[in-house]
């Protein structure tokens, strides 16, 4: 799976587990209630997220190919 700035966090959740460290990282607090986080993913795309938290484009997209890749902390 290819994650561009259209993908929706939950697919990428779906596909390759649950990358909440590497998140982390970008100040992308975990959420208490796991329902809460997945409705949330549902929506949200790549570039949202990463605008949310104020985390360039290019490095948020660098830094989550990094952990699906699991060349860093991830889970």
């Amino acid at each position: 799976m290819e994650i561009t700035k259209d993908t929706r966090v939950a697919d990428i959740l779906n596909e390759y587990g649950d990358i909440a460290d590497v998140m982390e990282i970008f100040g992308v607090n975990r959420v208490g209630r796991y329902s809460l986080r997945a409705l949330l993913g549902k929506v949200l795309t790549v570039k949202v997220a990463a605008r949310i938290h104020s985390v360039p484009l290019d490095e948020f997209l660098s830094i989550l190919d990094k952990a699906v890749k699991g060349d860093i902390g991830a889970k």
